[in-house]
């Protein structure tokens, strides 16, 4: 069994590519916190509401930093069961360095997370490149650069979302993985209860492609009952059970309140329409009052109503297959070829001139397209580079434990369109499996055609790097 010291520590062959990555990544949340220090160091007290309208960078939820200044559940917990208490020593640590400082800390704190999540997620790749597919490590630094070049890859390395957790969570899975598959073994029982608990707890989806890298690795052993059981169902029923359990103790009461608050508001509404209703016509009859009553309750409702539907919330939302609990967040109308042109492969790897880093729910039309033809030749070549190495590694394992990531997430965005409206937040989720298959591409090319390949991709994540953080810090500061 791999020693868990072993795997985080950093040996001298790669301290340079890690002091390289981390100065990257001290560099990009340097930009985040610079940003927004005096708008959230002296928060004190309605925390969520002056977190969520101080601080904007396209759809991310600043909820960490809520969570982390004053401890609560906060994300939504059947998404994220076990992500609240993975916070919670966090929490604890910025109110003693608030008492220390009188400073509000999270966004420090929060950043420190981040950098750590975000250099070890390069690691692992970069092991992943070195290690399991056996590129050289010029070749490996070059394709792990271009993987961090990508936009919503360098974004979610400094915002204060759950996506560069789950990154480093999905390419540790992978390098343990690619180690297994190596030695001629596979995830164990233990390794995959660990795992599935870690991921899924930060966010439940990924927790399924535990499984599918354990039934790609373990293949008829997956299915052997005691696996089923031990590492499967029950770890699953429990993460569950956890959430239920949490839902109920914490979020619950509060719907309660909220729903009560609600119904209080209507009425005093009601009653205010009624005085008004009252004050205008000079009938006493309780019929023709009650009529004229429903009749104003109507009319605001349907203003109401004509208000949702001008705002984004409603233009960016495609009909749903179902209004069933969980299927009412899907979508079938959204064309999948203009969000697999400008969001997947667009946004997710090129901001836009446009809109840059707007909200979809806000201000932001689900489909924009580049000013500079360039980009998509840029965008083009990478998908062409992407589906050749798929090709030249489709006898690799290794190379469908990471598409079995990514096939899933074109499943759910692409397929039952959850999230499509703004697919690109979900980039840091699988498109890393990019340069992986690239990976297998050059390893297949002659030593003088794997010169040039690499040379023009290092050539191109110069360039993404470039345009994606003068974007970014004119979005911060201009």
């Amino acid at each position: 069994m791999l020693k868990v010291g072993k795997i985080f520590r950093i040996r001298r062959e790669e301290r340079l590519f890690a002091i390289v990555a981390g100065v990257f990544f001290f560099l990009l949340n340097a930009l985040n916190v610079v940003r927004y220090w005096s708008a959230l160091t002296g928060v004190d007290s309605n925390t969520w509401q002056k977190f969520i309208k101080g601080w904007h960078v396209s759809g991310f939820d600043p909820i960490t930093y809520s969570v982390v200044t004053d401890w609560s559940i906060g994300y939504n917990i059947y998404r994220h069961p076990l992500l609240p208490y993975f916070m919670w020593p966090l929490s604890m640590l910025n109110k003693l360095l608030t008492w220390l400082t009188g400073v509000n800390c999270a966004i420090l704190i929060v950043a420190c997370l981040l950098i750590f999540c975000a250099l070890y997620s390069a690691l692992f790749i970069y092991r992943i490149f070195t290690e399991i597919i056996e590129i050289k490590k010029i070749e490996a630094s070059v394709l792990t650069g271009l993987t961090f070049s990508f936009a919503y890859i360098m974004l979610a390395a400094l915002v204060p979302d759950h996506f560069i957790m789950s990154m480093f969570c999905l390419t540790l899975t992978l390098y343990l993985c690619g180690l297994k598959l190596k030695n001629g073994s596979a995830l164990n029982m233990w390794q995959t209860i660990a795992m599935f608990v870690l991921t899924a707890g930060v966010s439940l989806n990924n927790g399924l492609k535990i499984f599918l890298a354990a039934m790609v690795t373990r293949r008829r052993r997956f299915f052997e009952w005691r696996f089923l059981l031990f590492a499967v169902l029950l770890p699953s029923a429990l993460i569950w059970t956890s959430a239920r359990m949490s839902y109920a103790h914490f979020v619950w009461p509060k719907e309660v309140a909220r729903h009560e608050r609600k119904v209080k508001a209507e009425k005093r509404q009601m009653e205010k329409i009624r005085t008004a209703v009252l004050d205008t016509i000079k009938t006493k009859d309780s019929v023709l009052v009650q009529a004229a009553v429903d009749s104003a309750l109507a009319e605001q409702k349907a203003r109401k109503d004509r208000r949702y539907k001008m705002s984004a919330l409603y233009k960016h939302t495609g009909e749903p297959i179902t209004n069933g609990e969980f299927m009412r967040w899907t979508d079938i109308t959204t064309s999948r070829m203009d969000v697999a042109v400008e969001c997947l492969f667009g946004e997710g790897i090129m901001l836009h001139e446009d809109y840059v880093l707007g909200d979809v729910l806000v201000n932001r039309p689900i489909v924009v397209h580049y000013k500079n033809w360039f980009n998509y030749v840029v965008e083009f070549m990478l998908v062409l580079l992407f589906l050749i190495g798929v090709w030249y590694g489709r006898r690799q394992l290794f190379l469908w434990t990471a598409m079995s990531f990514f096939l899933m997430d074109m499943l759910l965005h692409m397929g039952l369109g959850f999230g499509i409206n703004e697919i690109f937040i979900m980039s840091a989720h699988y498109l890393f499996v990019l340069p992986i298959a690239m990976a297998y591409l050059m390893k297949s090319l002659k030593e003088k055609y794997r010169t040039v390949l690499t040379w023009a991709l290092g050539v191109v994540a110069l360039y993404l790097v470039v345009w994606n953080v003068s974007l970014l810090v004119y979005y911060l500061y201009m």
